[in-house]
């Protein structure tokens, strides 16, 4: 191996209801040969290889540490619309709270987006029940319709937070709302949350209001921050100690970073959203392109730790996902979106965000968790990238080393855990090239692997990890682990092309 190929992975400083009996064989087979997925002369399921691939070395370093990954880090995040079926977020709904609390037990879930900006206050009409209805992410294509969220909707909500041990992020309504409403909304809401609310987010990227038709064209930051601050004193008089997070801006470094200098005393956190692609009708948007390198991700990252170094603000991403504009079929719904969301949750983590929280609800082509409480939930392919990264648990980043890797198609992470157990993400993204990976680390004796893997990369419904599938309530067991011992201190497994492992390193 050229040792001018290798990369240090520095940890920073501080299926729809009808595909579940597919998905139970699929599980079962992959238990069933358990042994051939691991072994070094077979093909794990769906894939072929000619000499196992080329050979890299990943050496694990923990007496490097990084940056924590706290037990909230993962989150997810849906439509304020959704609020107006007060039967959703509902202590009732004990499948959806189980995918939650499944992703951690102590995770954020974030009320807001589009809609967040057409959601109206209603807290005269407690006894109105709609119709129960789970409603995708907001596509941004044209104004979405005003839905009211009642005082009932948001006493469910806590009671779901309850069942799931997540806390609340909470998006105001600054788009066409008033100033006086929101702090009405927010009083309310800050006496049913108590501890269970992290911060209220006033607006949802104030940075488009000009594109959008919230505001007019010459809507810039000082008009936004003026607003911001009104916002904010009235929600304050109301509720002194209200926590606030933003801009929440949909990708704007300039505003980021003048936010934090001007509101820095006044905020708990700062945030920012990321979309890896869009948008969905341009045909280059493809799944090669979500597993291929992002430099507007690597740009997002440095200019938010550049405020968080200035500032001494945390910095959380509060909306992300594979494709904007409601994601894109083919790509947001497939194997792919699994391995790419694994991977940025770790970079996010390596770069000193404190979370992320996934978009989604409804059948939205890219989130985590589709369903309704009446049809049943599934996990979607996303979801098990989720999953991996909740298996590997809270911990703190060390270093790894990757030698003999010429792109960055291959990817490996290091954590300690809370426990002390030494673990390694690996991430394999290539759709062509299986790797021979050699693993070192002091004192190695074995590692145990689980898998994250399909039978292709553009595969929706077949996804496993430790050859187990997401039940429809949530429950989750691996399946398949294999133990394999070290050799003069060097553990050999190969990783096939567009898979992912969590390897634990005793």
């Amino acid at each position: 191996m050229a040792c001018g190929n290798i990369r240090r992975n520095f940890p920073g400083t501080a299926v729809e209801p009808s595909h579940m009996d597919r998905r139970r064989f699929l599980a079962g087979s992959l238990a069933a040969s358990g042994a051939a997925l691991f072994s070094p002369s077979a093909s794990p399921s769906g894939f072929t290889a000619a000499g196992g691939g080329r050979e890299v070395r990943l050496s694990v370093r923990p007496h490097l540490p990084g940056n924590p990954i706290a037990a909230d880090f993962t989150g997810l995040s849906y439509e304020s619309s959704q609020l107006s079926d007060p039967t959703f977020f509902s202590p009732a709904n004990m499948a959806l709270a189980a995918f939650h609390s499944r992703l951690g037990a102590a995770g954020v879930l974030r009320i807001g987006g589009n809609t967040s900006e057409f959601s109206i206050w209603s807290p005269g009409s407690a006894a109105v029940q709609p119709r129960p209805q789970a409603l995708g992410p907001d596509t941004g294509r044209h104004p979405p319709p005003r839905r009211p969220i009642t005082p009932l909707a948001v006493r469910n909500l806590r009671g779901f937070l309850d069942r799931s041990g997540w806390r609340l992020i909470y998006g105001l309504n600054m788009g066409t709302g008033s100033a006086e409403t929101a702090a009405d909304e927010a009083a309310y809401v800050a006496k049913v949350m108590g501890e269970k609310l992290v911060a209220f987010q006033l607006c949802n990227e104030p940075d488009l209001f000009h594109r959008n038709g919230l505001r007019g064209p010459g809507y810039g930051y000082p008009q936004f921050a003026a607003e911001w601050r009104r916002y904010f004193r009235t929600v304050r008089q109301r509720v002194p100690d209200a926590p606030f997070a933003g801009p929440d801006t949909a990708r704007n470094d300039e505003w980021l970073a003048r936010f934090a200098r001007e509101q820095r005393h006044d905020v708990a956190f700062l945030s920012q959203h990321y979309y890896a692609e869009g948008p969905p009708a341009d045909p280059s948007m493809t799944l090669e392109r979500l597993l291929g390198s992002d430099a507007t991700l690597g740009a997002e990252l440095e200019s938010a730790a550049a405020a968080r170094r200035s500032t001494g603000l945390p910095f959380r991403m509060t909306e992300t996902n594979s494709c904007y504009g409601g994601g894109k079929p083919g790509v947001s719904d497939t194997f792919a979106s699994a391995l790419w969301a694994a991977d940025l949750m770790y970079r996010l983590a390596q770069a000193g965000a404190t979370g992320v929280n996934f978009h989604g609800g409804g059948y939205g082509w890219y989130t985590p968790v589709a369903g309704t409480a009446d049809s049943g939930f599934v996990a979607r392919p996303i979801y098990y990238g989720m999953l991996l990264f909740a298996a590997a648990g809270a911990g703190r980043l060390v270093m790894t080393e990757l030698d003999g890797v010429t792109d960055g198609s291959l990817t490996a992470f290091g954590l300690k855990s809370r426990d002390g157990a030494l673990k390694a993400v690996v991430l394999n993204r290539n759709l062509d090239a299986d790797v021979t990976l050699a693993v070192d680390a002091p004192g190695l004796r074995m590692t145990s692997v689980m898998r994250l893997l399909a039978p292709r990369p553009d595969d929706r419904t077949d996804v496993t990890f430790g050859g187990s599938v997401v039940g429809n309530d949530g429950a989750w067991m691996p399946a398949v682990t294999q133990t394999l011992p070290a050799r003069q201190g060097v553990v050999t497994l190969r990783m096939p092309r567009a898979s992912g492992a969590l390897l634990t390193l005793t």
